[in-house]
């Protein structure tokens, strides 16, 4: 899948080797690049630490900024208190929303609290609910295809909850029912398995010929970029270890598509997490990272392979990326009067 105008990166000549690989049986490791963090993570979790500096502590953050243990324990120790539901954040506190977006009733129950609020969504994801309240207004039916439960369907759902149905796999295409076969248009979450999206869309046009696509690819660029990385990477490995915690979704993704390349693969949230039976028999250890992933963790996980005799490194690039967001207004606004 390709989004107009951001789109994947294409190849710059391939893998880059940082240290030769001798003959024989040499223990390495690929590592996959682009890889951890993206540009929204990177905007939501900086959002939180000035926050911090400028106001002080605490500054509350509805659920949790980004999907990773490591970046919210973090965030924690400086002074960010995570919670679930804005009605936990003290009247006229200052809370910010995480990079998975909000519904705009939770938007409502925060003014009516009087917070005051820092919008850290992810710029593409703000991209998706502004879609669906432009397909709603054409009295659409949108089909989401993404996860159920999961903090940016549910708040892309609640931009248009009387015209939104989740869509949760391609197995259940042949129970979405719609008013009229012919005004039925997808969208769908940032994070999801590119091929699976793509199976999904599939058997929906099959039910729907006249499927309304959305204007450009709802899939982050930075999640198609990781997964283009794996596929890329996983056929030259014995075992792929993708660093990332079981709440994010785009790193278990990165898990499916490294099976699916004919690795085995595993997913950990740190290098202390490895079972070194994993690595019986390797001599080629893939490593990735998911989007919310900082690179410290990645370095900690290549340091316990060379421990266990992996000490050759080669980077496997299929793209670069250079896309930055801007902060949210609300805190550039406060900072230029700081």
């Amino acid at each position: 899948m390709r989004r107009s105008g951001e789109e994947p990166h294409e190849p710059d000549g391939g893998a880059r080797t940082l240290v030769a690989v001798t003959e024989g049986l040499t223990k390495q490791v690929l590592l996959a690049a682009p890889r951890g963090y993206c540009a929204g993570v990177d905007r939501a979790v900086v959002a939180v630490e000035r926050a911090l500096e400028l106001y002080g502590p605490p500054v509350y953050v509805r659920k949790e900024i980004v999907h990773n243990r490591h970046v919210v324990a973090s965030l924690a120790e400086r002074g960010a208190v995570f919670v679930d539901e804005v009605d936990l954040v003290p009247e006229g506190a200052r809370v910010v929303f995480s990079a998975h977006g909000v519904s705009p009733a939770v938007r409502e129950h925060a003014a009516e609290r009087g917070l005051r609020t820092i919008d850290a969504t992810c710029p593409l994801v703000t991209k998706v609910h502004k879609e669906a309240v432009r397909f709603a207004a054409d009295d659409l039916d949108i089909l989401l295809i993404g996860h159920t439960g999961h903090e940016e369907v549910e708040g892309t759902q609640g931009e248009a909850p009387d015209h939104v149905q989740v869509v949760d796999s391609p197995e259940a295409v042949d129970a979405v029912r719609v008013r009229d076969p012919d005004k039925v248009v997808w969208i769908s979450q940032t994070t999801l398995s590119v091929d699976e999206t793509q199976e999904t869309v599939r058997r929906l046009r099959g039910r729907f010929p006249n499927l309304i696509d959305p204007p450009s690819d709802d899939i982050c660029y930075a999640t198609q970029n990781r997964q283009v990385a794996v596929k890329a990477m996983a056929p030259r490995c014995d075992v792929v270890i993708v660093v990332g915690s079981a709440n994010s979704s785009n790193s278990v993704r990165l898990v499916e598509v490294a099976r699916e390349a004919g690795a085995q693969a595993h997913r950990v949230d740190a290098a202390d997490e490895v079972d070194p039976a994993w690595l019986a028999g390797a001599t080629t250890v893939g490593v990735t990272s998911g989007a919310s992933v900082p690179d410290v963790l990645v370095r900690d996980l290549v340091d316990l392979l060379a421990a266990h005799g992996f000490g050759e490194v080669e980077e496997v690039r299929t793209t670069s990326e250079t896309l930055r967001f801007a902060l949210p207004h609300e805190l550039r606004a406060d900072l230029r009067t700081s």
